[in-house]
């Protein structure tokens, strides 16, 4: 079992920069993959980023790559999403999720836990 807690989010202006948090409880932290996905209001939950279990290896959705960074710290139980280069089109609510699946899980079906979700605003 593990619990996740998102912290973070925030009303920013296009062009800036929010680093958002997760913590989670539960020894086995290191033994799950993590992942970061974001919902907009109308639209699908969708993938945004991954931090391997194996080697914290990232990846990271098309959409992001180049403007987010995912990181992990596994003696602290925490990943982290530092986004940079915010568009109105990053607005969303963003969730933090674990998969105990091996290799890149990037699909909403891979992830057993969630977090409750931190809000995202991103202005013109």
């Amino acid at each position: 079992q593990v619990q996740l807690v998102e912290s973070g989010g925030g009303l920013v202006q296009a062009g800036g920069s929010l680093r958002l948090s997760c913590a989670a409880s539960g020894r086995t932290f290191s033994s799950y993959s993590m992942g970061w996905f974001r919902q907009a209001p109308g639209k699908e939950r969708e993938f945004v980023a991954g931090i391997r279990r194996s080697d914290a290896g990232t990846y990271y959705a098309d959409s992001v790559k180049g403007r987010f960074t995912a990181s992990r710290d596994n003696a602290k139980n925490t990943v982290h999403l530092q986004m940079n280069s915010l568009k109105p089109e990053d607005t969303a609510v963003y969730y933090c999720a674990a998969s105990p699946a091996a290799g890149f899980p990037d699909g909403v079906r891979w992830f057993d836990y969630w977090g409750q979700g931190t809000q995202v605003t991103v202005s013109s």
